[in-house]
């Protein structure tokens, strides 16, 4: 079953769909040259519906900074960012293609009846709750923020000092053993979702579709 992967960045959301037995390929406007599958360089406002007629399942992550709390953290920091907000053009695509689609996003993002997964109910060491929003029926995650103490932070730049106390992850290996992902920089990691995520989802998808 081939899903496409729109604005896939370095391939964490891939990753988890590949996990779950999906036959993958991403679509980003940057090289992709550590995106680890199939890869499409094509901005997005060059994307149509027939592009995607070709796949059995969609999934997009539009860009997110509109929306995310560290957006806190940036003005703090005096930091910009040149995103744009992507995600009601992504989502009539999705719906215009007639495919089984998965739309991603952060807290606060207005997306439709999404549930919400947290890197906790995964073990993993970071807390990154994402939104997903499906014309599929999916289930979430409960999160077990007391059993996973502190999390590490992977937002801003490695080593970052936050206002207000506390920092980002320490290192490289650090921040890379938190999300479950091995191969990307820290740029990527600051904007992947860990692969945990789409795995959970990819096999949710996968038994929808079969029956």
């Amino acid at each position: 079953m081939r899903l496409l992967d729109i604005f896939c960045g370095a391939g964490g959301a891939s990753k988890g769909y590949e996990m779950a037995g999906f036959d993958v390929t991403g679509i980003d406007v940057k090289s992709g040259k550590r995106y680890p599958y199939k890869y499409i360089r094509k901005d997005f406002n060059a994307l149509t519906v027939q592009d995607l007629q070709e796949y059995d399942v969609i999934h997009a992550s539009p860009p997110c900074q509109t929306f995310s709390i560290t957006k806190n953290l940036r003005i703090a920091q005096n930091r910009k960012t040149d995103k744009k907000d992507l995600l009601d053009v992504t989502r009539q695509l999705l719906i215009d293609s007639g495919k089984p689609y998965i739309l991603e996003n952060v807290p606060g993002a207005p997306l439709r009846n999404p549930i919400q997964l947290c890197g906790s109910f995964f073990n993993l060491k970071v807390r990154r709750h994402r939104l997903f929003e499906s014309n599929m029926p999916l289930k979430g995650s409960i999160c077990s923020h007391k059993q996973q103490g502190r999390p590490v932070g992977i937002y801003g730049s490695l080593n970052d000092k936050i206002p207000g106390g506390g920092q980002t992850a320490e290192t490289i290996e650090v921040a890379r053993d938190a999300m479950g992902i091995n191969w990307m920089i820290w740029t990527e990691l600051v904007e992947a979702i860990p692969p945990m995520y789409t795995e959970f989802i990819g096999k949710q998808v996968m038994t929808h579709i079969n029956r």
